[in-house]
């Protein structure tokens, strides 16, 4: 581990299976299991589409941000939003408190993975596709990540497997 405070954060697309993984993998260490959409639903009062909807991307990306900012964790699995990565303080912040793990699936999987996207909470701009989101943010998480785990066509346990091998 690379810091005091032991947290593993996951971060990739929506669909990825950040929290599926994530909850394994903190069953698996013992450790806690953050979903921060959750936290930030519960901070809001609110589900992510409908502070989407009231404050628009821009505000709800400020909210994000600022909640996985100012997150106090310690051996704790967290997932997070697959927008997290547009938050620079909230992925300095993970950066200090835990390994940073991609969850890397290719476009046609994750297109293939998610159904309504409005529905599922994921902070499109108008006009902007699955696409559109995919080529922008994967350099984010390409740049933000110190392991990378290639997730296609890989069970949950293989992947929790891989994520406990490279951390060691």
């Amino acid at each position: 581990m690379s810091n005091a405070t032991n947290n593993i954060i996951l971060i990739g697309m929506p669909g990825a299976g950040k929290s599926t993984v994530g909850a394994a993998l903190a069953r698996k260490k013992g450790f806690g299991f953050i979903d921060s959409d959750d936290l930030i639903e519960k901070n809001c009062g609110k589900k992510l589409n409908e502070i989407i909807f009231e404050s628009g991307q821009d505000g709800f990306l400020e909210i994000e941000n600022f909640i996985n900012a100012t997150m106090e964790a310690k051996n704790k699995v967290i997932a997070t939003g697959g927008s997290a990565v547009y938050g620079k303080e909230a992925m300095e912040h993970f950066a200090k408190i835990g390994d940073i793990v991609y969850l890397k699936l290719s476009f046609k999987q994750i297109a293939a993975r998610l159904g309504d996207l409005e529905r599922r909470g994921v902070a499109l701009k108008a006009g902007q596709t699955l696409e559109d989101i995919y080529a922008k943010r994967e350099p984010l998480y390409e740049k933000y990540a110190q392991i990378t785990i290639d997730c296609e066509r890989k069970d949950v346990k293989t992947i929790v497997a891989e994520i406990e091998k490279k951390i060691q």
